[in-house]
């Protein structure tokens, strides 16, 4: 299947709604656009950005392309300058864009989940970008977005979480200061767990392991083991003497629900939400969730692919990496509407933008 061309004629006018209005302020307090030298706007340069992203044509050929519509009068190394310096921007209206997909926050708890996936240029012998993404799982689309490079690892700071969110993740994400940070902010975990690599205690804050309790768990159903977790003071030198516990910074209370597969493997899965009201086997079914943020990233690779970067470390890598991002936040507002059906089947906006 092909990426839908957010760019085209036919579809413009109506990506036109689902931009922000203050397009044209943005591009020129970030410095996308401080003169227009034959770019009439703001919008005209994130066409030509969408172009490049979501079609195969080089920059020369989207320079001819947006003179043949008139979108804009430009070379190829004129839009390479002009790409080259949008990275700002195009973060600041892919955020925008993200955020008018989100809805008031219900009565209750929110399910969020939060993953990564690799995007990679031609030849890589490694990991050279990381997207980090938050996603609903009641709508399937995901609600923000962060671009790093090989650095930057998986973690629950990167994301916009709230006070009532109940955030999924897998095993990178059940680390002893992520939980923590997370129940800082008033929101609750449930992540996949590997007992080898998590420190706990018990309720005496005495170290324990999970692997010998593993005898008990049921062939089929679940139960609950309550741990305590310490949280390790910051790292102040490269040094990788293991820590004391009379050094941690925090405890912090949880549990671990643990079930069994088929096949008989043991999954463990840790959580903070209070065992009353959400018992063993609504932690597992609830975890299940997760696998949604797979799903969305197929689609991501395959639709658009995501992983096909045509430059891996050129100066304008981010930029086509943030539109391509940007195309398809546009294009899950067009062809996978949630909440009430409308019949236009986009949203009826009055626009100060110019198709």
């Amino acid at each position: 299947m092909e990426p839908l061309p957010v760019h085209s004629a036919e579809e413009w006018p109506y990506v036109l709604t689902l931009l922000p209005e203050d397009l044209e302020e943005s591009a020129r307090e970030t410095e996308a656009l401080v003169r227009c030298r034959n770019v009439p706007d703001a919008a005209a340069l994130l066409r030509m950005a969408l172009a490049y992203a979501v079609s195969d044509l080089s920059l020369k050929d989207v320079a001819a392309w947006a003179s043949a519509l008139e979108v804009a009068s430009i070379t190829g190394p004129g839009l390479f300058y002009r790409l080259r310096e949008a990275e700002r921007w195009l973060e600041r209206v892919l955020a925008q864009t993200l955020e008018q997909g989100v809805a008031n926050r219900p009565a209750g708890l929110r399910l969020r989940i939060v993953d990564a996936t690799v995007i990679n240029g031609p030849g890589a012998l490694g990991t050279q970008w990381r997207a980090h993404l938050l996603v609903s799982p009641m709508t399937g689309r995901f609600q923000a977005v962060q671009l790093t490079d090989a650095t930057g690892g998986e973690g629950y700071a990167r994301h916009p979480i709230e006070a009532g969110d109940v955030v999924l993740g897998d095993r990178a994400y059940a680390t002893a200061r992520g939980l923590h940070a997370v129940r800082s902010r008033g929101a609750h975990v449930v992540a996949r767990l590997n007992p080898h690599t998590l420190r706990m205690c018990d309720a005496r804050h005495r170290r324990i392991s999970l692997i010998p309790k593993a005898r008990q768990v049921p062939k089929v159903g679940a139960m609950d083991f309550d741990i305590i977790i310490p949280v390790p003071p910051e790292k102040r030198s490269k040094s990788h003497k293991p820590w004391r516990l009379d050094q941690a910074v925090a405890w912090q209370p949880a549990r671990v629900t643990a079930g069994r597969t088929r096949k008989g493997e043991v999954i463990w899965v840790l959580s903070t939400l209070a065992p009353e009201d959400f018992p063993p086997l609504f932690i597992l079914n609830l975890y299940r969730l997760r696998w949604q943020v797979e799903l969305l990233l197929k689609r991501l690779k395959s639709l658009l692919h995501l992983d096909a970067l045509p430059s891996r470390q050129g100066p304008t890598a981010k930029s086509w990496m943030l539109a391509r991002l940007l195309a398809a936040a546009l294009a899950q507002h067009l062809v996978e509407p949630s909440g009430a059906l409308s019949p236009w089947g986009y949203e009826l906006r009055e626009t100060r933008l110019h198709p």
